[in-house]
């Protein structure tokens, strides 16, 4: 796979080398079990995969690469490159700003911005209307285009699915950056909706059945879907696409029941006619990060500590999955732990900041699973180990850890 050019400091030496400690024992990624980091008193479970993927690391590279080329220039990004605070204030630091913020509001007006300046497309993506409206300006986006291609991916799939007269169900969130954009590029190609879980899968179902009124679709779906929808007749055929970084489980499951739901109103023999059976189009960093973290589960563990940005989608669904085993703290950074007793951090179900003290149980060893989203540099992960081990004195250096853990490899 590609290397990307990425700033040192978002790198470890220590996170790494275990890393590649694990791809060369399991260079075709058979095991998802997680590797065990033991310092005496305090161990840790760290997750087979996490991290940089290749998305953000493509992204972060062709960002920096903007600002190395174009030192007299405006640099915009269109919103944050990617679900992470410390990525994005450092690029900010480095002069780039953004033009609105992860809902679409506005912070720099587009009269603003002219054919002399350089606007970066963030890895989620952008919508048809903004591509349009860019290019009216004169604005050469190409070179600084930083879509990841998995996203890129739905869309091919999604104009598969729509050149085939499928309506297209997108399982996303609908203020997500990315599934707007792929709402966007899908409506250009077929009837497009976009719905959040199963439960809203569910309500289809009643509808296509005939169970609840038209009106309903209109009512709780409401600017969810393309314009001159007609759930009468777009329902005939589906298929179903997702944004890249929901639970791959969920996405399944929506997808199964759906089919399911086509078989009771048009039979087995006809279901191919209307439901077209997409690939799995979640990207290879979020499922394998998501299986690392069910092999996580797998083990005996006191706690979790998740990080990341809080608004990133692909960390919080590892959160949901450390939550239904154990306690778990989504922290974006050391800073979030105050000392031994006390750990600032989010309550992604809440969307608000919590104080947990004692979070650390007394006992020895106290085991703690540790983990980050694919948007998080090894550092903050490499930072949040070394403040906790520092609360325990009597703990082995780092170096002794890796000699060890070597040794039994």
């Amino acid at each position: 796979m590609k290397t990307f050019d990425i700033p040192n400091f978002y790198k470890s030496s220590f996170i790494s080398t275990i890393k590649n400690l694990r791809k060369e024992n399991d260079p075709k990624k058979k095991s998802f079990s997680p590797t065990l980091l033991d310092f005496g008193p305090v161990q840790f479970l760290i997750a087979r995969h996490f991290g940089f993927c290749y998305g953000v690391e493509n992204a972060i590279e062709i960002a920096y690469k903007a600002v190395a080329e174009n030192p007299n220039k405006n640099i915009y990004l269109l919103s944050q490159m990617i679900h992470n605070p410390i990525v994005n204030q450092d690029l900010e630091e480095r002069g780039i700003k953004f033009i609105m913020d992860t809902q679409g509001n506005q912070f720099i007006p587009w009269e603003n911005i002219t054919s002399n300046d350089i606007v970066i497309i963030p890895a989620f993506g952008t919508t048809l209307e903004i591509e349009k409206l860019l290019s009216e300006k004169n604005i050469e986006t190409k070179k600084y285009n930083t879509t990841c291609p998995f996203v890129e991916r739905v869309w091919k799939q999604s104009e598969k699915l729509g050149n085939n007269d499928y309506t297209i169900i997108i399982h996303g969130k609908e203020s997500h950056e990315e599934t707007k954009a792929t709402f966007s590029h899908s409506t250009k190609n077929g009837t497009s909706i976009v719905i959040k879980d199963i439960h809203e899968a569910k309500l289809l179902e009643d509808i296509i059945l005939g169970k609840l009124p038209i009106d309903t679709f209109y009512e709780k779906f409401q600017n969810r879907y393309s314009s001159e929808f007609n759930p009468t007749t777009d329902f005939e055929k589906i298929g179903v696409v997702n944004q890249t970084t929901m639970l791959a489980t969920e996405t399944q499951e929506i997808a199964d029941f759906l089919k399911n739901t086509m078989i009771k109103k048009y039979g087995i023999e006809n279901i191919k006619n209307h439901f077209a059976d997409t690939r799995d189009t979640l990207c290879y960093a979020t499922n394998d990060n998501q299986q690392a973290t069910i092999g996580l589960l797998q083990e005996p563990a006191d706690l979790a500590i998740v990080v990341g940005g809080y608004n990133s989608s692909n960390t919080s669904h590892i959160v949901e999955l450390c939550e239904e085993k154990l306690p778990t703290y989504f922290i974006d950074s050391a800073n979030e732990i105050e000392d031994k007793n006390a750990i600032n951090h989010f309550i992604y179900h809440q969307h608000q900041h919590a104080k947990t003290t004692n979070f650390l149980p007394n006992k020895s060893p106290l085991k703690i699973i540790l983990t980050s989203g694919a948007s998080c540099p090894d550092r903050i992960v490499d930072e949040v180990l070394e403040k906790i081990i520092g609360f325990y004195p009597n703990s082995k250096s780092k170096e002794e850890v890796l000699t060890n853990l070597y040794n039994s490899n």
